[in-house]
């Protein structure tokens, strides 16, 4: 898919993405402590049997579920060397699993560690990380990219960057951020907009942070700088844990889709579910994004 060819795809319309993979595939099995990629690639019928469940409740867009298989987050596993390994299958299973009725979007993530100054990862060695999963994402299929659960602007930025050295594939951006719109690595969702925006992202906004109804302002104030459409994707409300580690979040899946609802009123314009989310909570957001 080129950036024109998204454009079209998203002019004049709502689309909907996925729910949640991390806290779904736990439901289906995969222990804590492990790498979520390898176990979906090593588990390939929970991952078909889960994006095949999105599909049917009517997502537009899945992620591959390929978030940390980059290699500086596969080194401290101990499988770098499967990093093309991984990338590529993941996707492959992807798009067998969306069987020509959704888009597969290559996902990428924050490899957790600050950039230079206040850390000591600098710029050239995350670009270079990026570009090596961003190459084998684009060369394995995927329709287009997202980078999410970014937590600040610069290695947004970096990925936005990496992106376009490698392929011509639109890459949507979001962030997670506070309620009120402040970044975790400094700045604002405002600024972090305006930014990526003119770098060529195709669609920026947030995801993961918290519940849709604290989000309303947040994605209005998005909304008045935005040029392309803003993306929304928050969890299912607050999580509870559970003495086994397992977190359990305070939305149904009605509530969460009637939240989500004033939130596309706000102006957001691609819209899913992250954690605490399922296919349950896509299939209703999917009844609101028809009814609009």
């Amino acid at each position: 898919m080129l950036r024109t060819e998204f454009e079209k795809l998203a002019a004049g319309r709502v689309l909907l993405l996925d729910g949640a993979t991390g806290s779904e595939l736990r439901k289906r099995g995969m222990p804590v402590g492990v790498s979520t990629e390898l176990w979906a690639l090593e588990h390939p019928e929970a991952v078909l049997e889960l994006q095949r469940a999105y599909v049917d409740a009517g997502s537009d867009i899945i992620y591959a579920p390929t978030f940390s298989a980059n290699r500086m987050s596969l080194e401290m596993h101990g499988i770098a060397d499967r990093l093309k390994e991984i990338n590529a299958g993941l996707v492959k299973l992807s798009k067998e699993a969306a069987g020509g009725r959704a888009f597969v979007a290559g996902d990428i993530t924050t490899t957790g560690k600050p950039l230079e100054p206040i850390g000591t990862l600098s710029y050239q060695a995350l670009l270079d990380v990026y570009r090596e999963q961003i190459e084998i994402l684009a060369e394995a299929g995927a329709d287009l990219l997202v980078a999410e659960t970014m937590l600040g602007l610069d290695e947004t930025v970096c990925a936005v960057e990496a992106a376009k050295s490698v392929c011509d594939l639109p890459i949507m951006c979001t962030l997670t951020m506070e309620a009120d719109g402040h970044l975790l690595f400094g700045g604002t969702a405002v600024e972090a907009v305006e930014t990526l925006q003119a770098m060529g992202a195709s669609a920026v906004g947030l995801n993961c942070s918290v519940g849709p109804d604290q989000l309303e302002s947040v994605v209005a104030s998005i909304k008045q700088v935005a040029q392309v459409p803003v993306i929304a994707k928050p969890n299912a409300g607050l999580p509870v844990m559970d003495d086994k580690g397992m977190a359990h979040y305070n939305m149904s899946p009605v509530a969460f889709a009637a939240a989500m609802s004033r939130l596309i009123a706000a102006g957001a314009a691609i819209v899913g579910g992250c954690c605490g989310t399922s296919p349950e909570y896509i299939r209703a957001l999917r009844k609101v994004v028809d009814a609009l």
